[in-house]
């Protein structure tokens, strides 16, 4: 069994030496939502909102209005031209409510309160101007709120993830299906729309528990029990797909040893995230880096934390961050390997994803293809330890540093030391100056 990698006090290349801790909310924090280059907003089981300053760490509103947890929330950013941009966000309770906050006043905008069902994800289609509420049912509302139209009750598991697609189409995740809708304007003067149920792929083993666009032409889902599916985003057709190898009915020769090692909460595909021409998986305890045009796994490091990976993103330089249940959150960099010729290349998940199960043939040609394909892995170059339990998830503010957030009922800001010590230097030469402290000889 590998281990989980560790790093030692020495973090070269680690930047974040600093950190904030910001205290508020009673309960999980389970989401952040970045509004602006500086803000943020972020909700959890206390059902409260805060909004935070990402450079100073100050708390900006408190917004009160739900009285359950929060189970959704989503930037609404107002395009109207006639008037200057509006940063509204909507937030989705247990209570079955959706808000609608302004962000610059810290003002509740708009409730709805027609709900049957919690609205467990929300999802804005900005070039229509809509937005769309999944749980039992889908709706699609218009800026002021209004319900323009919604379908009947879909399934017993309800929505649980919407993607938008072209063509005005949109993916839902419901248990183990994947529903695709098409929204049609109605034929009339009024603003209406129609939801029209276009497809149902039922692809996946279980349930589907991320979704992730990667372009215009694909996206992808994960499921519980490990499958990845990798979709042409406009015929819906699967492009490729990985799935589970310790299933003994797939493979009557693999031990029963192996399967019983495997539980679902190992495999499980908590979390996507794609750049242009890869997915990066959070599976298990585990990121995988699958490559789309090569189809196949390049790098991968199985155990990444204790816990189960929860959040994974990948940075604008060659980094990606994750975060845990463990408490943890690791900053890895893809490095290329150094390979001599000769030697044979590991293909570690790719294999147990299931695509050694090809002929003999097919073996000899991946061999000869692999030859020429330069492999990657996954070197450990920071870990951030500041919480005490699960993080949730986290928000990259380039410059400005990182915001965590976690069971343990705290925000942390994770600043860069080299540059925080920088801008109080400056602070403190400009505030000499002024005071006439500093004589400057020439």
């Amino acid at each position: 069994k590998s281990s989980v990698q560790t790093i030692g006090e020495e973090q070269i290349q680690n930047p974040y030496t600093e950190l904030l801790v910001l205290k508020g909310h009673q309960d999980i924090v389970r989401f952040l939502v970045q509004i602006d280059d500086c803000r943020f907003a972020s909700a959890g089981d206390d059902g409260i909102i805060f909004l935070w300053n990402a450079q100073t760490g100050e708390k900006l509103f408190e917004l009160h209005g739900h009285t359950h947890k929060i189970t959704a929330i989503t930037p609404f950013s107002s395009s109207d031209a006639s008037e200057e941009k509006k940063h509204l966000i909507l937030t989705a309770s247990a209570d079955r409510t959706v808000i609608v906050w302004d962000c610059t006043s810290g003002r509740q905008v708009q409730k709805v309160s027609c709900f049957h069902s919690t609205v467990k994800c929300l999802t804005v289609l900005q070039r229509l101007d809509v937005w769309l509420s999944g749980g039992s049912d889908l709706c699609v509302w218009n800026r002021k709120l209004d319900l323009l139209c919604k379908t009947s009750h879909l399934t017993d598991a309800g929505i649980s993830a919407l993607l938008e697609l072209p063509k005005n189409c949109i993916a839902a995740a419901a248990g183990k299906e994947l529903i695709i809708f098409r929204l049609i304007a109605s034929n009339d003067e009024s603003e209406g729309w129609n939801i029209l149920e276009v497809k149902r792929l039922v692809d996946h083993q279980d349930n589907i528990l991320s979704l992730v666009s990667v372009n215009d032409l694909t996206f992808v889902t994960g499921s519980h029990v490990g499958e990845l599916i990798v979709w042409d985003a406009l015929d819906w057709t699967k492009q490729a797909s990985e799935c589970n190898f310790w299933d003994s009915s797939v493979h009557p020769d693999v031990q029963s040893e192996i399967k019983l090692s495997q539980s679902p909460n190992e495999t499980s595909v908590q979390h996507l995230t794609s750049d242009e021409e890869c997915v990066f998986a959070a599976v298990g305890k585990g990121i995988y880096v699958y490559n789309l045009q090569m189809k196949r796994v390049i790098a991968s490091q199985r155990t990444a934390h204790d816990s189960s990976v929860l959040h994974i993103e990948k940075l604008p330089n060659r980094q990606l961050i994750s975060c845990s249940e463990d408490g943890s959150v690791r900053i890895w960099e893809l490095r290329e390997k150094q390979q001599l010729p000769a030697e044979p290349v590991p293909t570690g998940f790719f294999n147990m994803w299931g695509f050694g199960r090809a002929n003999k043939q097919a073996n000899q040609a991946a061999k000869k293809m692999q030859e020429n394909i330069p492999m990657y892995f996954l070197e450990l170059v920071g870990d951030l330890i500041g919480h005490s339990s699960a993080v949730q998830m986290f928000l990259y503010f380039g410059e400005l540093g990182l915001a965590t957030c976690s069971a343990d009922h705290l925000i942390i800001l994770w600043k860069d030391g080299e540059r925080e010590s920088r801008l109080r230097s400056l602070t403190l030469f400009q505030k000499l100056t002024e005071n006439g402290d500093l004589q400057l000889k020439l």
